[in-house]
């Protein structure tokens, strides 16, 4: 499913191309399912940091069965797999389709507890959500976090792993009382609608963490929100618009603005990050909520649920 111009998923072509060639580091991959996210939806428009000539298939996360891999890589063919694919030397993509290379170190073996549709919703988001709560924002055992977006992909990991890695409660912020009742079943103690959510919040008690993939006007409020102490993790900007901070707002209560960006070609740790993540997701503790699955030719469908603020959980595709 390739992009072939930037005028948005509609204009997505589904196609016949050459298969991918693996190199000498790299596994070949029967791709079985492929998570559908943000990013895509950006790179459909020409509004992603990362911009490939066109044509390319987009695609940053897939789940399917290893058709070869380099001797000492730890894989072999029909081993099962979730990775973070690549084209040529550029990483992230590739993923919508039904072959997709990608590197040993971002390829990561599937326990038998998990199914590929499950696997392909682990990579991007469940290990951005480990790496803002766990190494960025430094959560603690006992500490409280609010969650805004919490109904979507990024927002239902961090809920999961704030629970699994200890924390006392976790709070979701939602636009409807529809996607607040599927943050509660993704394991969030409470929800609270977008509107006044500052206030509602305080009622509840005041938090350590915010984790904020929204951005936009938010995000002052999101400040409100937090104890002394406390840090608000920026993951990303979905509303579409990037925010300021008035820095007094950070003096007064010795508060912190943290970066998140989990970038995993420059990241050397991503298979810690995915043993750490293991225990809890064989165990059941971390579940990717489905929102829905499309058949690949599907996409432009898929990336408008996103478009349109209607995906609950995480979208995938199905090869």
């Amino acid at each position: 499913m390739q992009i072939t111009s930037l005028d948005g998923p509609d204009a997505m072509e589904f196609a016949d191309v050459a298969a991918p060639v693996a190199g000498s580091d790299q596994v070949l991959i029967k791709v079985h399912a492929a998570g559908a996210s943000f990013p895509q939806l950006l790179q459909t428009r020409g509004l992603y940091h990362v911009k490939p000539p066109l044509p390319y298939a987009p695609g940053c996360e897939v789940a399917g069965e290893i058709v070869s891999a380099p001797k000492g890589s730890r894989f072999a063919p029909g081993d099962r797999v979730a990775a973070l694919p690549m084209i040529g030397k550029i990483p992230m993509i590739g993923g919508f389709a039904e072959l997709a290379v990608a590197t040993a170190d971002m390829t990561f073996a599937l326990p038998k507890e998990i199914s590929f549709v499950e696997a392909a919703s682990l990579p991007l988001n469940y290990l951005t959500a480990y790496f803002a709560l766990i190494e960025r924002g430094g959560m603690a055992p006992g500490e409280s976090v609010l969650v805004q977006g919490a109904a979507g992909g990024i927002g239902t990991a961090s809920i999961q792993i704030a629970k699994a890695f200890g924390a006392s409660r976790v709070i979701a912020v939602t636009s409807t009382p529809e996607k607040g009742a599927a943050a509660i079943a993704a394991g969030a103690d409470k929800y609270v609608l977008v509107d006044g959510f500052s206030g509602a919040v305080k009622e509840l008690g005041s938090v350590d963490i915010v984790v904020d993939p929204v951005g936009g006007n938010r995000l002052t409020d999101s400040l409100r929100t937090l104890k002394e102490g406390g840090r608000l993790l920026v993951v990303g900007f979905t509303s579409g618009e990037i925010p300021t901070v008035q820095v007094n707002r950070l003096l007064l209560n010795n508060i912190s603005v943290v970066g998140v960006g989990f970038v995993p070609e420059r990241h050397r740790h991503l298979q810690a990050e995915w043993e750490a993540i293991m225990p809890h997701v064989r165990s059941g503790t971390l579940k990717p909520v489905i929102g829905a699955t499309y058949a690949l030719n599907d996409a432009a469908v898929a990336l408008r649920e996103i478009d349109q603020r209607r995906a609950v959980g995480k979208i995938v595709l199905t090869v």
